[in-house]
């Protein structure tokens, strides 16, 4: 069994910021994330996307802003386990335990969810039921790796347009493809990418996958009839569907697959606080922005819980160390 003050789950933004916070208010932490590296959504889904709602920053590229808040956890040394996924919740002595998927097991101060959007897989691209062989992607972790190749976007949304907006200058062609004429993504990115030298076919799908162990090329079908586009990589980006996974079974209160938690960013359990986007409270905004601000909030209050002499508020940080 292992001791420590707070484990948090997820590593995303909020909850690498959460574990710098609690460090810096004298509390251990393990932070536990499904993924086999922190980050969460930005690592998973856009690290080479510019993020611009991170206060200090005019703009920063996602892969940049988790090293970052890795640089700036690891000067009060969380111990990291990736690649494995929060199962059980039981109490003994009134304290958290908490249990992973790979039986390591944590006894716990408490428990802090950062989990984002819970865990989550991508939407398949019907197109490629059949296609088993490889060139076809969910996101693009490298942007260097499409260099000079031909790529085919399927989407309409932030991250479809995204990836368009990046690759434009790099690969030597972008095809998006759409079913409908209306798009989900920001009205400004949109006219960006139109534009650019990428070819946007609307009111189209991608409905056949050509190659031979890679792809060569695809079949776009609309209106008009079928074109056969080359293309050295298929970006699926049609979104990601998510739950809350063993987390579900905890007994939290939940809206949907969001936590509900009071100001103090506690859940309805003993000891169990979440930040982030995965919480629901009247006015909720889902920023990184705010999810810093609730990370901070639940463990200044998991800190008075865990240790009743402490303070609830520690002191500004440019103060020195807390408690």
């Amino acid at each position: 069994m292992n001791e420590i003050d707070v484990a948090i789950i997820g590593a995303g933004p909020t909850g690498l910021y959460a574990a710098y916070y609690a460090g810096f208010r004298g509390l251990t932490t393990a932070v536990i994330d499904a993924l086999p590296e922190p980050g969460g959504q930005i690592t998973a889904m856009y690290p080479e996307k510019l993020i611009f709602d991170v206060a200090g920053f005019p703009a920063i590229r996602g892969r940049e802003l988790v090293a970052n808040l890795v640089a700036q956890a690891d000067g009060f040394a969380p111990a990291y386990k990736l690649g494995t996924q929060a199962r059980g919740l039981t109490y003994e002595d009134g304290l958290p335990v908490l249990e992973l998927v790979d039986g390591t097991a944590y006894r716990c101060g408490a428990v802090l969810v950062t989990g984002g959007l819970g865990s989550f897989k991508p939407r398949p691209l019907p197109a490629a039921d059949v296609f088993t062989g490889e060139g076809i992607i969910y996101f693009v972790p490298h942007l260097d790796d499409l260099a000079g190749r031909d790529v085919v976007i399927v989407g309409g949304g932030d991250s479809a347009f995204d990836w368009a907006l990046a690759l434009a200058d790099l690969a030597s062609s972008v095809t998006l493809v759409h079913r409908r004429d209306k798009f989900r993504a920001h009205a400004a990115t949109v006219d960006r990418v139109r534009a650019l030298p990428v070819d946007i076919r609307v009111n189209a799908q991608v409905t056949k996958i050509i190659g031979n162990g890679t792809v060569s090329a695809v079949e776009i079908s609309d209106p008009s009839g079928v074109d056969v586009r080359p293309a050295d990589v298929v970006v699926a980006a049609l979104g990601f569907t998510a739950d809350l996974g063993p987390l579900a079974e905890w007994g939290m209160k939940l809206d949907r697959r969001h936590i509900v938690v009071d100001s103090t960013m506690a859940t309805n359990l003993p000891r169990v606080f979440a930040a982030g986007d995965i919480v629901e409270y009247p006015g909720k905004v889902r920023l990184i922005a705010t999810g810093f601000g609730e990370a901070a909030t639940a463990v200044n209050n998991a800190a008075v819980i865990i240790n009743p002499d402490a303070h609830l508020f520690p002191g500004h940080s440019s103060g020195g160390s807390a408690d």
